[in-house]
């Protein structure tokens, strides 16, 4: 199974529709974003293209109350988890949350498969070594929008195989 990662797209919708149909138009079977989404007007055009978006809020809030009813009437489509998110997609254990100090000390617990963080703004795809003995994959997808970064970013990810490319976002 293949996913689009991002996050901060920060009520930029057409960045993020852009991202995620082109992880659409490569196979993509679902959307994890990390957080920094802000608005319901912000994914509106992403569930247009069919996929189901697994959303966190990070630091910057919005209005949940709207997210959340978006998603109650969204037939699943968008699946609101709050704070962070621990999802099972393809096999895989997955644990979302929009901090890179909370998604590193997440990888170490060996508990998850994957884990997506957000909120530097900065792209990075690395394995963490866990207490178990073996390694987590942490990647955080960078900016899709590319505010106060050098680019806009996403990452492709591959569940079958583990591998993660950063892409930029389509302009």
């Amino acid at each position: 199974m293949k996913v689009c990662i991002v996050s901060d797209s920060h009520d930029r919708g057409p960045m993020l529709a852009a991202a995620v149909a082109a992880a659409k138009a490569e196979g993509a079977q679902a959307v994890v974003h990390c957080g920094d989404l802000i608005g319901v007007n912000t994914v509106k055009a992403s569930l247009k293209l069919g996929l189901p978006l697994h959303v966190i809020h990070g630091n910057n809030l919005g209005d949940l109350v709207a997210l959340a009813r978006m998603a109650c009437d969204s037939e699943g489509q968008l699946r609101y988890h709050g704070r962070d998110a621990t999802l099972a997609l393809a096999g895989r254990r997955i644990f979302v949350t929009h901090y890179p100090h909370y998604g590193h000390a997440m990888a170490c617990t060996g508990d998850y498969d994957l884990v997506c963080c957000g909120h530097s703004h900065a792209p990075e795809v690395r394995q963490q070594a866990h207490v178990k003995g073996g390694s987590t994959w942490l990647v955080n997808p960078g900016t899709v929008a590319g505010l106060g970064a050098p680019a806009a970013t996403w990452i492709m990810g591959d569940l079958a195989t583990m591998t993660f490319e950063v892409r930029e976002t389509p302009t």
